[in-house]
C-alpha cells in the first residue's frame, strides 16, 4: 500500500525498537542445534524470523510462543535435524535461508531452500560454494544458483579452511554452522571484519571458538566441531538497523529530542552511529550494559546539524543495511558525503545502490555513482515532492518515509506492504514520535 510522509513538528518520545533480526535469526537456529530449552525474550516477531522459526520446526525443533518476543525452542542437538517433506519457505529473508543452509549443510539429509520472488532473484552460490567443500551436494537449482535449490548433505563431513572472497557475515556464519557437524576444526579467514553475531552465539552456547586477528582489518574464527551446544537464555537486544530510522529521523528534523532504548552497540554494527557522529549528529550513549554476550545502550539524539563525510570502504560491513538511510541523512548534510565500496548494496532484497539513487532523484537530491560509491552532494535540505519505487524492499521504503519527514515538500512511496518482514511496528511507532505519515 503506497504512504505519503510530510513535513511537521519536531520528534520527541522515547521508544523501542524491535528485537535484532540477525540475533533473532540466530537464537532460533541455535535452539535447533541444541538438546534441551532454550527460552527467548525479545524476538523479532517479523515475517522474516517467522519463516525461521517454520523451518526449524520442519527440521525437528518444538518451538512455542509463550508471550509478546517471548519463544521456547526445545531442540534436537548437532547431528540430530530430521527430514523436512516439504521446502523451507524463507519468504523475503536472504540471511534465514544463506544461514540455515550452513545449519543443513552437514546433515546427513536432503532440504529444499525456497523463498518469494524477491529472495528467487538473490545470488546464493556464494553460500553454496563453500559448503560444497564440506561434501554438501547442490542436487537441484533454479538458474543461476538461485533459488529453488535442494542439497544434500553428507555422510561424513570434513572440516574445511575457507577465506571468504566477499565481506559477508551471511556466508561467514554459513561455514561455521556447517562446521558444528563436521569433526576436527573449521576456519574462516575475513579479509575485512564482518558482524560477529554467530561467533559470540557459539561460545554463548558453549562452542569452542578462538577468533584472531588477521590482516589489517581482517579475523580468523576457528572452530571446534561437533560439540554438544548447551541450551543459555537469549536477551535479544534492539536491532541497530531498525533504530537507523528514528536515529535519523530525530537527527534531521529540527527541535527534535528522542530516545531509543536497548540498542545493541556491537562494534562491528555500529558503523551509522559512528558516521552520524562523524557528521555532527547530537547523539549519547545513557546506561551501556551487556546482555546475553552483547554490548547494548539507551541512544539519545536530538535535531542536528551534519556535514557532508568520507564514509571508508573498510566500515560498509559494519553498516551494510543503513546507508539507504545514511543517504538521507547526507541530503541534509552540507556539503560532500562519499560513501565507498557499495558493491554488496547491488544484490541486496533490490538492487539497493539503484534505489537510493533513484529515491534520491525523485526527491530533487543531487547525487553520482562513481563505480561502487554513492556521493551526495547535500545542501541542508531537500526539495522532496517525489514518489520513491520501493522494488519490495523494506530498507527502501523506510528511508524515503524518513526523508519526507524534513523535505520541502511531501514524499510518497509505493508500497509499504514489506514493512513487516523486518520492523512491523514502524508506522505506529513514528507517528508516536510525531511523523505526519498518511
Amino acid at each position: 500500500m503506497p504512504m505519503t510522509s510530510s513535513r511537521g513538528k519536531a520528534l520527541a518520545g522515547t521508544v523501542t525498537v524491535p528485537g535484532d533480526k540477525s540475533i533473532s535469526h540466530r537464537a532460533l537456529m541455535f535452539g535447533l542445534l541444541t538438546v534441551g530449552e532454550t527460552r527467548i525474550t525479545g524476538l523479532l516477531e517479523g515475517e522474516d524470523v517467522i519463516n525461521t522459526a517454520k523451518a526449524c520446526r520442519a527440521l525437528g525443533a518444538r518451538i512455542e510462543r509463550t508471550g509478546p518476543g517471548a519463544w521456547t525452542v526445545h531442540g534436537v542437538g548437532v547431528g540430530g535435524l530430521v527430514q523436512s517433506a516439504e521446502a523451507l519457505d524463507f519468504g523475503n529473508s536472504g540471511t534465514g535461508c544463506r544461514l540455515m543452509m550452513g545449519v543443513v549443510g552437514c546433515h546427513p539429509i536432503r532440504a529444499t531452500f525456497d523463498g518469494d520472488a524477491s529472495l528467487r532473484k538473490r545470488p546464493m552460490r556464494r553460500a553454496l560454494d563453500p559448503l560444497e567443500l564440506f561434501g554438501v551436494r547442490v542436487v537441484a537449482q533454479g538458474e543461476g544458483g538461485r533459488l529453488p535449490i535442494t542439497i544434500e548433505g553428507p555422510r561424513d563431513a570434513v572440516p574445511v579452511v575457507y577465506e571468504s572472497p566477499v565481506a559477508s557475515a551471511q556466508v561467514k556464519s554459513a561455514v561455521l554452522l556447517a562446521g558444528l557437524n563436521a569433526p576436527g576444526v573449521t576456519s574462516v579467514i575475513e579479509k575485512e571484519a564482518t558482524r560477529d553475531h554467530t561467533e559470540r552465539m557459539l561460545s554463548h552456547f558453549g562452542a569452542s571458538v578462538t577468533v584472531t586477528p588477521h590482516g589489517a582489518h581482517g579475523r580468523r574464527i576457528d572452530l571446534v566441531g561437533q560439540p554438544e551446544l548447551k541450551p543459555a537464555p537469549v536477551v535479544v537486544p534492539a536491532d541497530p538497523s531498525s533504530a537507523a530510522f528514528p536515529l535519523v529521523a530525530a537527527a534531521i528534523v529540527p527541535g527534535s529530542d528522542v530516545t531509543i532504548t536497548g540498542v545493541m552497540m556491537n562494534t562491528l554494527r555500529t558503523g551509522l552511529i559512528t558516521t552520524l557522529i562523524e557528521m555532527g549528529a547530537a547523539i549519547e550513549q545513557l546506561n551501556p550494559r551487556i546482555e546475553s554476550g552483547e554490548d547494548i545502550a539507551d541512544l539519545r539524539v536530538r535535531g542536528s546539524r551534519l556535514t557532508g563525510v568520507d564514509v571508508p570502504a573498510h566500515r560498509a560491513p559494519s553498516m551494510i543495511d543503513e546507508y539507504p538511510i545514511l543517504a538521507v541523512a547526507a541530503a541534509f548534510a552540507h556539503g560532500t558525503t562519499r560513501m565507498r565500496g557499495l558493491h554488496e548494496l547491488r544484490v541486496k532484497e533490490s538492487d539497493r545502490l539503484a534505489a537510493v539513487a533513484d529515491g534520491l532523484a525523485a526527491a530533487g537530491v543531487d547525487y553520482a555513482i562513481d563505480g561502487d560509491d554513492l556521493i551526495v552532494e547535500g545542501t541542508g535540505r531537500a526539495p522532496g515532492g517525489g514518489t520513491v519505487a520501493t522494488h519490495m524492499d523494506h530498507r527502501i521504503a523506510m528511508s524515503f518515509l524518513v526523508m519526507g519527514l524534513a523535505t520541502d515538500q511531501p514524499m510518497s512511496v509505493d508500497d509499504t506492504g514489506f514493512i513487516v518482514t523486518s520492523f512491523p511496528d514502524f508506522i505506529p511507532l513514528m507517528r508516536r514520535l510525531g511523523a505526519d505519515f498518511a
